[in-house]
């Protein structure tokens, strides 16, 4: 893929949502990373990301991690691990997944539909 001039991170791009504080952001934002080299191939204005828990540390309690990625796709991931970073970690590892499937379908070899057919060429046998 080609670079991004303003490429996205979990810094810039990270909100958090119902169940976390603002104080849980820093935690995180460093727990997801590893998100940032999947994310750098999406534009910084036009990607965000939001975490958010319901019923926090009770039983039952689900995490969901929404993105909105450049290029209109939306991915959402859950998980209703028992334990709060467990359940961060299962929806960050989801999201990682899916953001690698749709990388690598936006890759060239994925798209030779959209690339010109090469001509024959004219050869003249004797």
């Amino acid at each position: 893929m080609t670079a991004v001039a303003n490429p996205a991170t979990v810094a810039e791009c990270l909100r958090v949502g119902a169940g976390f504080s603002q104080g849980d952001r820093n935690w995180l934002v460093e727990l997801f990373g590893t998100l940032d080299a999947r994310l750098a191939s999406f534009h910084a204005d036009a990607t965000e990301l939001e975490i958010s828990v319901k019923d926090r540390d009770a039983r039952g309690q689900k995490v969901t991690l929404e993105c909105w990625l450049s290029g209109g796709e939306k991915i959402v991931t859950t998980s209703s691990e028992e334990e709060l970073h467990a359940a961060v970690m299962d929806a960050r590892d989801d999201l990682r997944r899916r953001i690698d499937d749709i990388r690598t379908r936006r890759e060239p070899r994925h798209n030779r539909h959209l690339r010109e057919v090469p001509q024959p060429m004219d050869i003249d046998i004797q």
